[in-house]
């Protein structure tokens, strides 16, 4: 098929589809456009490349049965706060109710605010949504991966090993097979807080956490950065001093000290794009898989994360958008997020990566596009 008649047939899909989604669209996109969009996440095969970052639109299993009905590739659960047998939690004052969040327009994309931080019910409620979030990523329906805020100490003082190894253990039990595939939530709201004023102090939690983490369990990591209070060159010196974990989630929200909020918008995709752009990760053969977070809201904005080394992107704000600010008609939320991410005939994924191919940047392998070729170290052996 021509570039012109692909995106003819692209036109007429997003229409169709503003009505109703199909779960399998990866398919119908690969046996009607040859788009393979096969993407990956901490090491594990996904069908597209977007999932759901860690926060109150996954804290219960309707919204993950949603989640798979609308054929999203995975979803990372809202960040429970790590304690040892006793109970007791060292980064207690992270685990405080969320108040209403409040979606509104910032400059030119979208920001969600709200006050509140990690999971605020009992640990062994969290368990119990690992146990059901497993059994949808075993019967492959959507991938799904717990999310921790552990102690972070200050640089005099030792890790709070105890609550490392129950909340490890624990986790790792409730999910059931090894390996157990994990996030360490580095908040932006820790970016406000006093404990990260201290550029070392800062470095050596990102050097130090994930072998206290896997000290006590079969674990595949992610490390979700925050954004530091600081330039880019220590973002980047930061990504670095991370280089143990198995995965990046790059990176956090932005942090409003005077609010007392963090934020999105463009502001932050800005930061983060920029930031990525000086790490080459195809110059770099020991750079952790990167998933690319931070005011993803069309198809265009993700193939910029990717061609800075993303295999995959979380998004959060995009999924609470007021209903008529979706180009779909009918669907969760979910599904309307995925028809304008990746039908758009403008700025969709598919109208990207077919406006690339044009533009000679990308080739077909086998007659198809790849998504993963959009990725600068695409052709380096793993």
């Amino acid at each position: 098929m021509s570039n012109s008649g692909s995106l003819a047939s692209l036109a007429k899909d997003f229409e169709r589809f503003k009505r109703e989604l199909p779960r399998d669209f990866p398919s119908h996109v690969r046996d009607v456009h040859r788009i393979n969009l096969a993407a990956r996440y901490l090491g594990e095969p996904i069908p597209h490349p977007i999932g759901k970052g860690s926060g109150q639109l996954s804290v219960n299993v309707a919204q993950l049965e949603t989640d798979a009905e609308a054929g999203l590739a995975f979803a990372v659960l809202k960040t429970v706060i790590a304690q040892d047998a006793a109970g007791s939690q060292s980064m207690a004052a992270w685990a405080i109710h969320e108040s209403k969040m409040k979606v509104e327009r910032r400059g030119d994309g979208w920001t969600v605010t709200w006050k509140g931080r990690g999971w605020d019910r009992s640990f062994e409620d969290y368990l119990a949504l690992v146990r059901a979030s497993w059994d949808l990523t075993q019967a492959g329906q959507l991938l799904t991966v717990p999310s921790v805020k552990y102690h972070l100490p200050r640089l005099d003082e030792p890790f709070r090993d105890d609550e490392y190894a129950f909340t490890t253990r624990a986790l790792a039990k409730a999910w059931g097979e090894s390996p157990l595939l994990l996030e360490k939530d580095f908040s932006p709201t820790l970016a406000g807080d006093p404990l990260a004023d201290e550029k070392q102090q800062i470095l050596r939690w990102l050097r130090e956490v994930p072998q206290r983490i896997r000290a006590h369990a079969d674990v595949r990591l992610a490390m979700k950065l925050m954004n530091a209070r600081f330039d880019d060159d220590f973002q980047v010196e930061m990504t670095k001093a991370a280089s143990s974990a198995d995965a990046l989630v790059v990176f956090n929200r932005l942090f409003d000290s005077a609010a007392g909020v963090a934020y999105g918008g463009p502001e932050l995709s800005d930061r983060n794009l920029r930031v990525l752009g000086s790490l080459t990760p195809g110059a770099s053969p020991g750079m952790p898989e990167l998933s690319g977070t931070g005011n993803i809201h069309s198809g265009r904005t993700i193939v910029a994360y990717a061609s800075r080394g993303c295999s995959s992107v979380q998004l959060h704000t995009f999924f609470q958008l007021p209903l008529d600010a979706y180009p779909a008609t009918d669907g969760s939320r979910t599904q309307r997020a995925l028809h304008a991410l990746i039908f758009d005939p403008r700025d969709g994924l598919l109208a990207v990566m077919l406006e690339r191919e044009a533009a000679g940047v990308l080739s077909r392998r086998d007659g198809e596009l790849h998504f993963l070729d959009l990725l600068p170290d695409a052709h380096r052996p793993r």
